[in-house]
């Protein structure tokens, strides 16, 4: 009995071909053995494959409508011979590419680093760099050829660029494509390349580009230079270079995002009786005032004077750590001075403070507990 490829599909025999394409492509995403490990779904992925060939083929539908059956009459005993493009279109809606690939292609990003000081990295800069890179063939323009001369047509591949196998498989005949050996996939060869760029189209050099720093970058920030990339081979079109940024150590001042902090040392006579002292931060000097009675780790904040905003507007602050300082060597005067000073001011015994107690004892400090131990509580 002849086999029924509509009903194996699943259409009637009016179903246009867009029809039978759709309802291979649901059954064959049922039923193959990649996704179905069912024994039997192997065997019903080869028959609806088989009917799929047929019918989606004007001359074998039309002999099968008449009555024949085109596997069993040309099968030579190999069973169903397709391409695999079309089981490949039938699962993803469209085949792969085929024929040569282009010799002239875009060329590679590059990255370089660049290193710039605080005050580069704050107020921007213009400098220039040295690289090394591939630009296109002056000779032969990127084409790869020696003078009045052309790329021949492969000899293998006939200009396709692949060379097609078939094999047998439990689908049948199964038509597979590699790169062709010879021209490697391009289609053509070069019988005469270029002297100066043995037929890449391209040839390594140094050159100097100009790069403009923006205020306000920070280690990491990549600058894009479109087209000052490498020349990609055949001469193509050249791919981008991104210079990043590394920010060097300031002696000074440390960087934590647009802010800047650094540390002045203040000693215990001017933090006690306040002064003033110059700072030269990034813009100049600045006359900076210590009030009287400045204690250890104060923090004095001069508004607008820290990192520019890269993609922003106004600028970070800048953050002075007070780092006051007790003499330790004293002669016999000085510590005269300090033992009446401190005399003068009761301030000659050590006053220990407890922390604040809360309203409930029990979670009061530490010498609420000890109070509360010799009290029995």
């Amino acid at each position: 009995m002849a086999t029924d490829y509509y009903a194996l599909l699943g259409v009637t025999r009016e179903a246009s071909p867009d029809e039978i394409k759709r309802a291979y492509r649901q059954l064959a995403r049922e039923l193959h053995p990649d996704v179905n490990p069912e024994p039997s779904s192997l065997e019903r992925f080869k028959e609806v494959t088989a009917a799929y060939e047929v019918l989606s083929d004007a001359e074998k539908r039309q002999m099968y409508d008449l009555g024949g059956d085109p596997l069993r009459a040309g099968s030579a005993g190999f069973g169903p011979s397709f391409d695999f493009g079309d089981i490949m279109d039938a699962f993803f809606g469209g085949g792969q590419r085929r024929g040569p690939r282009p010799r002239m292609r875009r060329g590679q990003d590059a990255l370089i680093p660049l290193q710039v000081d605080l005050g580069e990295a704050m107020f921007g800069v213009t400098r220039e760099v040295i690289v090394d890179t591939a630009v296109r063939c002056q000779p032969c323009q990127g084409a790869g050829t020696a003078p009045d001369t052309h790329p021949a047509t492969c000899p293998m591949c006939k200009g396709r660029g692949e060379i097609q196998n078939v094999q047998r498989s439990f689908l049948g005949q199964v038509m597979t494509a590699r790169p062709c050996p010879q021209c490697q996939g391009f289609g053509t060869t070069i019988p005469n390349p270029c002297v100066e760029c043995s037929g890449e189209g391209r040839v390594r050099t140094r050159t100097t580009l100009t790069v403009r720093v923006p205020p306000g970058v920070d280690t990491g920030t990549r600058i894009q230079l479109s087209g000052q990339g490498e020349v990609g081979p055949g001469g193509g079109e050249p791919g981008d270079l991104f210079v990043e940024i590394v920010q060097l150590p300031h002696p000074v001042f440390e960087r934590r995002g647009d802010d800047l902090v650094c540390s002045v040392e203040v000693p215990m006579t001017a933090a006690a009786l306040g002064t003033t002292f110059d700072l030269e931060t990034m813009d100049g000097s600045e006359s900076v005032a210590v009030r009287s009675g400045t204690q250890p780790g104060a923090v004095l904040t001069l508004r607008a004077r820290g990192v520019p905003r890269l993609r922003g507007t106004g600028r970070g602050d800048l953050h002075v750590h007070l780092d006051v300082r007790t003499p330790t060597h004293l002669d016999a005067e000085q510590e005269d001075i300090v033992r009446n000073l401190a005399r003068a001011r009761g301030e000659e015994g050590i006053v220990l403070r407890a922390s604040e107690q809360t309203a409930d004892d029990d979670t009061g400090g530490f010498f609420s507990r000890i109070r509360g131990a010799f009290s029995g509580r």
